[in-house]
């Protein structure tokens, strides 16, 4: 009978195994896309067994939704965490936007963005997978038009501007850099979409103390 010790070492072990697994899966799922993302193909991409990767999931689609779930938690630490962290308003929207920036220049994933990625593979479909991206999505420009509205409350951004018009634009010019940084590879994609998110957010301010 194994010891206490013995026990956990080898549930520490199975939990190292279940991470490296759902690290690779989102690289592999970034490039490839979720539908690609198969328990043999997974197993092909680490030189394991298929009953390997198929013990630690069980199924494909659970398989996909912990990577999305893993994939979240990157994003929040990449991404929202250096945001929040920001003075509120004004300050939290201009990090958030340097944040994904930088994000897509440090290729955290080498398909760039996971979530745009994913939306685009996912937008038309149905089922549980869009479903959870629709939510994510609809958090995410909430969380833009929330940081609009802090910011106009502190007289740092118009009160007149349109909060949703705001957020969907600076959406837009960063998610279209990193739709351009990985096709063409090139780093002044980067740094248009941050002259234009600091253009916007510069006449936005100074709008506000006309």
């Amino acid at each position: 009978m194994a010891s206490d010790g013995e026990t956990r070492r080898r549930r520490s072990d199975g939990e190292r195994t279940h991470t490296a697994i759902l690290e690779a899966a989102m690289r592999l799922a970034s490039v490839e896309g979720l539908e690609g993302l198969t328990i043999g193909r997974l197993a092909e991409e680490l030189g394991v067994s298929k009953s390997g990767v198929y013990a630690h999931f069980g199924s494909k689609e659970q398989l996909q939704l912990e990577t999305i779930e893993a994939a979240q938690a990157v994003f929040a630490e990449e991404v929202m965490r250096p945001a929040l962290e920001a003075p509120e308003g004004l300050g939290q929207l201009e990090a958030l936007c340097e944040a994904y920036l930088s994000y897509i220049k440090r290729l955290v994933f080498p398909g760039g963005c996971f979530f745009a990625s994913l939306l685009a593979e996912m937008d038309a479909r149905s089922g549980p997978i869009h479903e959870g991206l629709l939510a994510g999505e609809r958090a995410f420009v909430e969380g833009l038009e929330a940081m609009v509205r802090t910011a106009q409350g502190k007289g740092e951004i118009a009160g007149d501007a349109d909060p949703e018009q705001l957020a969907f634009e600076l959406q837009a010019m960063i998610e279209l850099a990193n739709y351009h940084f990985v096709l063409f590879r090139d780093q002044r994609e980067l740094e248009r979409a941050r002259r234009a998110t600091r253009g916007l957010l510069e006449r936005a301010r100074s709008s506000a103390s006309v």
